[in-house]
């Protein structure tokens, strides 16, 4: 409504073999045929869910091409699926962008990599597309400016955001005698309640937040950063010194705050936190079967429990309900989200631009967009989607995520961020396994930050 993630940041990176044999298996199928080969198809390349079980995304494509494909008499739409997490998609994506043998003519981009994408001479500016297209202007301003680059230029089309928030078990709340509107104030709140849990209710997850290398993206922004952004102002990147921040208090106190959940077994055991694929067995097995009782998560989990979804629940909007994240200690202003996106972006190398974004215009009507953002449990970007009866009325829980767009954050949208994520990521999983304490991990993701950064990093109390 991916955000989360969040762009929809939900399935992150798997082990360092498995994305060789991804990108062995890209090198061979891509070098056939470029996207330059055939002046009258537009190759597509979009990340394919690793739940077989979700395939919406799929579907919608294979909607716009019929569409377009009737609409563009001799042309043709080749979709190009790849099947892997996250960060193993990314990877694969920017190996067939290097060459013009090998570049898509459209590819799917999480809007966090963006400018590293653009920095490496993947993706091309398309100003000169937006200035001709009526529809651009139904855009909010702010999913603009995640599109847009530090050089002052637009590199893509964002489809779709998304907002972050507690879901908990109206049922676990109501056995462990916790209230049914529940809201917590402060983090000390949170904590509580799934101690409650632990105590009345064994035998269930008290609490999940994503951490860890393996869940990537979705354990730093809908883990760690949805705690960071609730210590302070600029908690991560000061805007006004242009530099990364070390040394803070939130930062550790965020940390400890992941060491107390999983040091303290109120969240799942760390083996299965730590799996890549973690957020497919929170939708489809945790909460749908009422084994845990509070989620730290995005806003489009309804999309795996709606009728023919992945996982199909029909009394989830009953059994669910959702609480705003409070601030460290409910400081103003008293809540914290993030927001992140995906976003369709023309290759450097494409042989057909003036094509694709004729494709991405098929997708971005307004119809098809409301259907795009229904179907993928989005937070519209556009007005017109926004203000659209079946966009309101088509999820439990829209109003809620709606809301939190007045409190949200988004991440750094820099060059290095990829590998400010990476870090950490590495110290929420050291404290996660007990291999170092939440100031030893700061301490640690400190020293990295100026590596990546060039040292440019100010600390800050």
């Amino acid at each position: 409504m991916p955000v989360p993630p969040s762009p929809r940041t939900r399935l992150r990176a798997g082990a360092p073999l498995a994305l060789a044999a991804l990108l062995t298996a890209g090198t061979l199928t891509a070098c056939g045929s470029g996207s330059g080969s055939d002046a009258d198809t537009v190759r597509v390349v979009y990340n394919r869910s690793t739940d077989n079980k979700i395939r919406f995304k799929d579907q919608y494509l294979e909607r716009m091409k019929k569409k377009f494909e009737k609409a563009h008499p001799g042309k043709k739409v080749e979709l190009v699926p790849v099947q892997a997490a996250d960060n193993d998609y990314a990877a694969k994506a920017q190996q067939m962008m290097r060459s013009p043998k090998t570049a898509p003519d459209l590819v799917y981009e999480d809007t966090f990599r963006i400018n590293s994408d653009i920095q490496a001479g993947y993706l091309r500016p398309i100003d000169d597309y937006l200035a001709k297209w009526s529809d651009w202007s139904q855009f909010e301003p702010t999913a603009k400016d995640a599109a847009k680059a530090q050089d002052g230029k637009t590199y893509s089309v964002p489809d779709g955001t998304d907002t972050r928030g507690l879901w908990y078990s109206r049922d676990l709340f109501k056995k462990a005698g916790l209230p049914a509107e529940w809201k917590p104030k402060t983090w000390e709140d949170v904590l509580t309640a799934a101690r409650t849990v632990k105590k009345k209710v064994p035998g269930v997850i008290p609490l999940n937040v994503y951490t860890g290398k393996g869940p990537g993206e979705a354990a730093v922004m809908q883990g760690f950063e949805m705690l960071l952004y609730g210590t302070g102002e600029n908690p991560l990147y000061d805007e006004a010194s242009k530099k990364w921040v070390t040394g803070s208090k939130g930062f550790t106190d965020a940390l400890d705050f992941v060491r107390k959940v999983y040091g303290e077994k109120l969240g799942p055991d760390p083996s299965d936190a730590l799996d890549p694929n973690v957020g497919t067995t929170v939708g489809n097995e945790w909460l749908p079967e009422g084994k845990l009782a509070i989620d730290l998560d995005g806003s489009w989990l309804g999309q795996n429990w709606i009728s023919k979804g992945p996982s199909e629940w029909p009394g989830w909007s009953k059994e669910l309900a959702q609480a705003p994240m409070p601030t460290q200690n409910g400081q103003a202003p008293g809540e914290v989200s993030m927001s992140g996106g995906w976003s369709w972006a023309i290759p450097q190398k494409a042989g057909n631009p003036d094509l694709a974004f004729d494709f991405v215009k098929t997708m971005q009507t307004k119809a098809n967009a409301v259907d795009w953002t229904i179907a993928d449990a989005q937070i519209a970007v556009r007005k017109d989607v926004a203000a659209d009866p079946k966009y309101l009325k088509s999820m439990p829980g829209i109003e809620f995520f709606t809301e939190r767009v007045e409190h949200t954050h988004y991440r750094p949208t820099l060059p290095v961020y990829p590998q400010v994520s990476t870090a950490i990521g590495e110290a929420m999983e050291s404290v996660t396994t007990g291999d170092a304490t939440a100031a030893q991990a700061a301490k640690a993701y400190d020293g990295q930050l100026k590596d990546v950064t060039d040292g440019k990093v100010v600390a800050k109390p």
